[in-house]
C-alpha cells in the first residue's frame, strides 16, 4: 500500500479519535458535579444527567473502538509494520515496543472496561456506579494514550499532517475508581 493511502488512513483514524475524545470530555464536564458516581446519585439522575451519561458511554465505546480498530492498525501500516493479519495483542505489543503506547496490558484493561458496558445490571446501582467510575479512569488513560501518540508521531514523522492537535483538556474532576465485582 502506498504511503499516501496509509497516511490518509492514519489521518482519518486520528480525526475520528479526536472527535470522540472531544465529545467524551464534554460529557465528563457535564457530569462533573456528580462524579465520582455513587449508586444513590445514579438512581436519581436528572434527564440532562442521563443524556450526559449516555453521551459519555457512547463516546467512550466509540473512542475505544476507533483507537483499537482503526488508529493502532493505521499507525503500524504507516510505519510499514507487517501486522495486518496478526492478533490484537501482537499489535499492542509492537506499538508498546515502538513507544506509541506505554502498556499493552493497560490497553487490555481499557478494552475489558468497555466490554463491561455491554452488561446491564438494572437493580444494582452500586455496581453500575463503580463501572462508571472505572470508565472515567479508563477515559483518562485513553486521553493520555492519544496525547502520547500525538507527541510521538510529531517527533518521528514531522511531515505527517494530523490536523489540529488535541484541543480539549481532560476534565479535572477525575473520580477515584471503585472495584467492580464480577
Amino acid at each position: 500500500m502506498s504511503n499516501d493511502v496509509s497516511s490518509l488512513r492514519l489521518q482519518d483514524a486520528w480525526r475520528e479519535c479526536e472527535r470522540n475524545i472531544y465529545h467524551l470530555c464534554g460529557a465528563l464536564t457535564s457530569l462533573g458535579s456528580i462524579l465520582p458516581m455513587t449508586g444513590e446519585r445514579l438512581e436519581h439522575l436528572t434527564d440532562a444527567q442521563v443524556q450526559a451519561l449516555d453521551q459519555f458511554i457512547l463516546r467512550f465505546t466509540k473512542l475505544q473502538d476507533a483507537m483499537g480498530g482503526r488508529l493502532f492498525p493505521a499507525i503500524l501500516q504507516y510505519l510499514r509494520e507487517q501486522y495486518e493479519e496478526r492478533p490484537m495483542l501482537d499489535k499492542l505489543n509492537r506499538l508498546e515496543k515502538l513507544g506509541y503506547i506505554q502498556s499493552a496490558e493497560a490497553w487490555q484493561n481499557i478494552r475489558n472496561t468497555r466490554n463491561k458496558f455491554a452488561h446491564d445490571y438494572p437493580d444494582d446501582w452500586e455496581k453500575n456506579a463503580a463501572l462508571i467510575n472505572v470508565a472515567c479512569e479508563a477515559a483518562a488513560d485513553m486521553y493520555n494514550i492519544l496525547a502520547g501518540i500525538e507527541k510521538k508521531l510529531k517527533i518521528d514523522l514531522p511531515l505527517l499532517e494530523l490536523g489540529k492537535a488535541l484541543t480539549v483538556a481532560y476534565p479535572k474532576n477525575r473520580p477515584v475508581a471503585n472495584k467492580i465485582d464480577d
